[in-house]
């Protein structure tokens, strides 16, 4: 067994068996490490995990993964969706808002499951959802974040990078563009380009957008967010030029910051967009920085501490070791973006965005 293999092995455990998905099929935020719980189930990260199993079986064959996946979106459907706004709240409880980037990424997760189950409904409630996205947050000039439910208002941006509108949205905004592949709807193709067309119009100020280099890290997280996106379009050439230029702004500022503070997912998405922009021919591959976040990616993970950590990866690291939190995000960009650069070096490596957790 190469240790790729041990890699999608040992994280893939790590979601099946360490509590953090629980029997109903909700996924929680994260795990914290000293206190020896789980955080409240979240939709959000319920989503992520459902095209991290489907990532999962397809890259091994296991049923068992096909199985957890399409418990994981039966969950979201059967507690999460609210048939009534047709809308997925941030939370399973009454008053509970709605995340224009949490709806995005639960489409993903539906569709994803649906693909390797042929279940038809997950792609149903994920067309209306998508709709309901394009009428609640979609406006000619930007993306609302967050609208009160059950009344849809938007509410007021906060001087935070996830509430208030921003580049990094278009992650979620291929929402859309799925849907329109699915759907052949070409109404979902114009909520994607309406889409893509502010975040190119907003990218260049996003960063470094504070002094407090923490802070810039956590904002290089939700910019690589903006980058995966761009992978959509190939053949566009002010895409092209905005991903070439950012991923040196992310490789800058990740350098700069990492002795101080690091972010395992910043890493892991760098390497995947690195590898996916090279593989379109969009943008060739700096080899031996693509190397370099390859290598840092193993010590985030967790070695030992028993099933409740034992193959998760944490959150991030300072300099005095790796932060108290086994996150499922975390664990789900940095098994992926591993598992393809192995597949790179072997020269097998084939991008499939709609395979991008």
């Amino acid at each position: 067994m190469t240790s790729a293999s041990q890699n999608l092995e040992r994280a893939g455990e790590w979601f099946l068996h360490s509590g953090i998905q629980e029997p109903g099929g909700g996924v929680a935020r994260y795990h914290l490490v000293a206190e020896g719980r789980n955080l409240p189930v979240s939709t959000e990260i319920t989503g992520y995990a459902a095209s991290t199993y489907a990532y999962l079986y397809l890259s091994t064959g296991d049923i068992v993964y096909r199985q957890a996946g399409e418990r994981t979106a039966d969950f979201l459907l059967r507690e999460a969706w609210n048939a009534q706004l047709q809308t997925f709240p941030f939370e399973c409880s009454a008053g509970s808002p709605g995340y224009f980037f949490d709806c995005g990424i639960i489409i993903r997760g539906l569709l994803a499951v649906g693909r390797i189950t042929g279940r038809q409904d997950y792609a149903e409630a994920a067309a209306l959802c998508g709709e309901s996205m394009a009428r609640d947050f979609l406006t000619p000039d930007a993306i609302h974040p967050i609208i009160s439910l059950p009344d849809r208002r938007p509410r007021p941006y906060e001087k935070r990078w996830s509430r208030e509108p921003g580049c990094f949205q278009l992650k979620s905004a291929l929402a859309w563009r799925d849907l329109a592949q699915v759907t052949g709807n070409q109404r979902f193709q114009e909520y994607w380009q309406q889409a893509l067309g502010i975040a190119l119009r907003q990218h260049d100020h996003f960063l470094p957008g504070t002094e407090q280099m923490g802070a810039v890290m956590d904002r290089l997280h939700a910019y690589c967010y903006f980058l995966e996106a761009l992978l959509a379009e190939t053949h566009r050439r002010e895409c092209r030029e905005a991903l070439l230029t950012g991923i040196g702004r992310v490789s800058r500022y990740l350098r700069e910051i990492r002795t101080r503070f690091v972010r395992s997912d910043v890493c892991a998405q760098l390497l995947r967009v690195r590898l996916h922009a090279d593989a379109l021919g969009m943008v060739p591959i700096d080899r031996a920085e693509a190397k370099e976040e390859a290598s840092a990616l193993p010590g985030f993970q967790y070695e030992e501490g028993g099933k409740r950590l034992e193959g998760g990866y944490s959150f991030g690291r300072r300099p005095d070791g790796l932060l108290p939190f086994a996150n499922p995000v975390s664990t789900g960009f940095c098994l992926q973006a591993r598992e393809q650069w192995r597949l790179h070096q072997a020269g097998e490596f084939q991008p499939r965005l709609e395979s991008l957790i």
